[in-house]
């Protein structure tokens, strides 16, 4: 089975199903998202849309409802292939949490998320690992990973610029994972999957990713067999069973 562990509702969805179709992707961890960059049709189409990124990422709540019920329609749409996480805690469908995105060097505010995530039994949580997140915020992430170790917590975008400082952390502590989408290096996500052959998890980031091109970078740096299918589908399996 081939899952993307990272991705976003995109506007319309069956654009969204059109390219993991192409990708030959089975299912599809979901987040919410209030910016849609797929929209955009010009370079000041996506200034705007970036502009709700950057107030989302400040902590602006403007349009989190919204983006909670296009989750939510895609999920009830297509439940066969959407598997959901976000941080509404109060849903029963909730597979996971995430994708939470805590200001620049402010990652111990998620500690309540890791707690809520153990109290319901260790589900996963997942950070945004790409800038704003920096290296002090891996380090932390990494140390509430030991605080939490029945937590899975699972570091985004391979660390963003920081994915060398992310493969150690990872590989150091069993209960975190690492996710390789729109890793700027090809090197990058050969060595992490090296590194964490049973932690490393396949995604798009989609809409910024392309489900086809992740898949191939991952397919480009392995050989058929078992590594190359945990990193596409298994090692998410086992997160999510």
């Amino acid at each position: 089975m081939i899952i993307d562990a990272h991705s976003h509702v995109h506007d319309p969805l069956a654009d969204h199903l059109a390219l993991l179709d192409e990708a030959g992707v089975d299912k599809t961890i979901l987040f919410p998202t209030r910016p849609h960059p797929e929209r955009a049709r010009d370079l000041a189409g996506l200034k705007l849309e970036m502009a709700a990124l950057q107030r989302a990422l400040s902590g602006r709540q403007d349009g989190y409802a919204a983006a909670i019920e296009e989750w939510e329609s895609a999920l009830a749409a297509y439940p066969d292939r959407f598997i959901g996480f976000a941080s509404a805690l109060d849903r029963a469908e909730l597979r996971g949490i995430g994708e939470l995105t805590p200001p620049p060097d402010e990652a111990a505010s998620i500690e309540p998320m890791l707690r809520a995530a153990a109290d319901r039994g260790g589900i996963p949580v997942v950070v945004h690992g790409a800038a704003p997140t920096t290296a002090k915020d891996l380090r932390t992430l990494a140390e509430l990973a030991r605080r939490y170790p029945r937590v899975p917590l699972v570091v985004s975008q391979l660390g963003g610029l920081h994915w060398m400082d992310a493969i150690e952390y990872v590989r150091d502590n069993p209960s975190m994972y690492l996710e390789l989408s729109t890793a700027s290096i090809v090197f990058a996500v050969r060595l992490a999957i090296t590194e964490l052959p049973e932690r490393a998890l396949f995604g798009s980031d989609a809409p910024y990713g392309d489900p086809v091109l992740a898949r191939a970078t991952v397919e480009r740096v392995t050989r058929p067999g078992e590594v190359r299918d945990l990193v596409l589908g298994g090692n998410a399996f086992r997160l999510i069973s």
